[in-house]
């Protein structure tokens, strides 16, 4: 492309954000072009395809211009308030041309393999974060991808170290031990070694957010914790004794505690200062519903203990909405403000550790 010299990043400048583009046929090009427009992405290239941002730019009724990157660094140089967009080698043809809001093979296809690209370049160091934007998992199975979300992905792409997801907002974080399984199978998957391990990984990311010793709340599994084993023994065989572990480790954890209340006392709101700086839930419902409930616009799901920041919108990919122009572009700019605020502060992996959970 041709391009104008524009000042490369300093020090103390933002640096270079990778945003992927998601599924083709969701809401997630038209949330990128709008928080483009709104500048409030600083330093940063789509890796998508440019037809498909072409048409985004279009749906919303925009006046952006959209240029075509050569290789990822021209993002450095490239003329200011315009949609950059680098375009991985191997996207299926005629992206732009599908039906918005369906589920398609291609889209599927397309959209794994720019959050592949965008990890290549976040684990080269080219970029400073990546900021994911929604998938359809059913997208990726019919394009068979063997991964059923980002996180898998993405702990993939970095060697198979142990990460977990939170969902974070201004009012309540929380850490997941298991994820994207059915409930059946996340209950099978829930030990000693997960708990602990999910405890660590919340303790040791707390840097990004300025605690060095952050007080976590252990959400128990069964309704009242078990109720000292009358709903359940899971809380006495394992959560119990892992919170235990942890606080011989230095980790300020607690509990387990009832579900269905430990999200209201860890909520910090205007005259209801938190409890908790965190709260460790062991399955995906049971600790992202409070936080969704909170408000989808100001979530953002971090990915903890990858050896780079990764943030997204807390919302999916809206396909009753695609291509219509109405998509509200409030949580990927909240995750695109997380990313910044996590840029150089989350603490690397350690190189060992216990087995991940997925």
């Amino acid at each position: 492309m041709t391009t104008q010299n524009r000042a490369t990043p300093t020090d103390s400048a933002p640096r270079l954000l990778a945003l992927t583009m998601g599924d083709p046929c969701g809401i997630g090009p038209e949330t990128l072009a709008r928080a483009v427009a709104a500048s409030a992405t600083g330093p940063a290239l789509v890796v998508g395809d440019v037809a498909v941002m072409r048409r985004a730019v279009a749906q919303c009724g925009l006046l952006l211009p959209v240029a075509l990157l050569d290789t990822p660094g021209d993002a450095l140089t490239a003329p200011p308030d315009c949609l950059l967009v680098w375009q991985p080698p191997g996207l299926p043809p005629g992206l732009a041309g599908l039906p918005m809001g369906q589920v398609r093979a291609e889209a599927g296809r397309a959209a794994a393999l720019c959050i592949a690209a965008a990890a290549a370049l976040a684990l080269r160091g080219e970029v400073a974060a990546l900021v994911t934007a929604p998938i359809h998992k059913e997208a990726l199975a019919a394009a068979g991808v063997p991964f059923p979300g980002h996180t898998e992905m993405l702990q993939a792409a970095a060697g198979g170290a142990p990460v977990r997801m939170m969902l974070a907002n201004d009012e309540l974080r929380v850490v997941l031990v298991t994820i994207h399984v059915a409930l059946r199978r996340a209950i099978e998957m829930l030990d000693f070694d997960a708990v602990l391990q999910t405890l660590r990984i919340a303790h040791r990311s707390a840097a990004a957010w300025g605690q060095s010793v952050p007080r976590i709340a252990v959400a128990g599994l069964n309704p009242h914790a078990g109720e000292g084993g009358l709903f359940g023994d899971e809380e006495i065989a394992f959560i119990a004794p892992a919170v235990a572990a942890a606080r011989a480790e230095g980790i300020d954890a607690r509990g387990p505690f009832a579900p269905d209340t430990v999200f209201m006392r860890a909520r910090n709101a205007p005259g209801h200062p938190g409890e908790f700086d965190a709260v460790v839930a062991m399955t995906h419902d049971h600790g992202l519903i409070p936080v969704k409930y909170l408000g989808v616009e100001q979530g953002v799901n971090v990915t903890l203990g990858l050896p780079f920041v990764r943030t997204s919108p807390d919302h999916g990919t809206a396909f009753d909405i695609a291509g219509s122009g109405r998509a509200d572009a409030s949580s990927l700019i909240a995750a695109i403000r997380m990313a910044r605020r996590l840029d150089g502060v989350m603490p690397a992996p350690p190189s060992a550790g216990l087995s991940p959970v997925a």
